[in-house]
């Protein structure tokens, strides 16, 4: 991320039991331009506010609407403790960073421009593995139709494969499409070129 966000009218929400530590983090991100929300019951997955702070010391499993890393939001653990295992909990929820407790208003800011930066670079992350496991799984079509080319040309499979890559490449589409196209039959072989 190169620039830091702006984040008014972001909804943020804090999942804490209301205290003079909530009373201070309320009033910073309210300056900060945030819708705030304060709760101490689990976060409902229909409704996600754009940022999430969760008390770790005192987190519970069901606290939040998913498991595991994979956070469909950044988060911000506020940690008190130096317990391995609320350190833990914080991770396994997918918290991007965390805000030490007690709360000092300096340290807010830079923590949720760490958080929304952390949680795009894993969504790019996780894009990009989802796009590279959707192309394997389709690699067996690209055999397929280097084998379907070889067999029609009388060619071998280095031919077979550049044949297939320069019509791809001139169609404009991934190659794992062309190939579908062509063991499928919804087009004609390729050419050699």
């Amino acid at each position: 991320m190169k620039e830091t966000p702006n984040f008014t009218g972001w909804r943020v929400t804090v999942l804490h039991r209301s205290d003079a530590t909530t009373e201070r983090l309320t009033r910073q991100l309210k300056l900060l331009g945030f819708h705030v929300t304060v709760q101490w019951i689990p976060l409902d997955a229909d409704e996600l506010p754009d940022v999430i702070l969760v008390d770790a010391d005192q987190g519970w499993n069901d606290l939040l609407p998913w498991s595991g890393a994979g956070a469909p939001r950044p988060v911000v653990a506020l940690l008190g403790s130096e317990a391995p295992g609320r350190i833990a909990w914080a991770m396994e929820n997918g918290s991007c960073t965390i805000i030490s407790k007690p709360i000092t208003a300096s340290a807010i800011y830079p923590a949720l421009v760490m958080a929304v930066s952390i949680h795009k670079e894993r969504e790019a992350v996780r894009n990009r593995l989802l796009h590279l496991e959707e192309r394997i799984r389709l690699r067996p079509l690209v055999h397929a139709a280097v084998q379907k080319i070889m067999a029609a040309r009388q060619i071998d499979e280095e031919h077979a494969y550049s044949i297939l890559r320069n019509c791809a490449m001139q169609k404009r589409l991934p190659m794992e499409q062309v190939a579908a196209s062509i063991v499928g039959g919804a087009d004609p072989l390729p050419e050699a070129g």
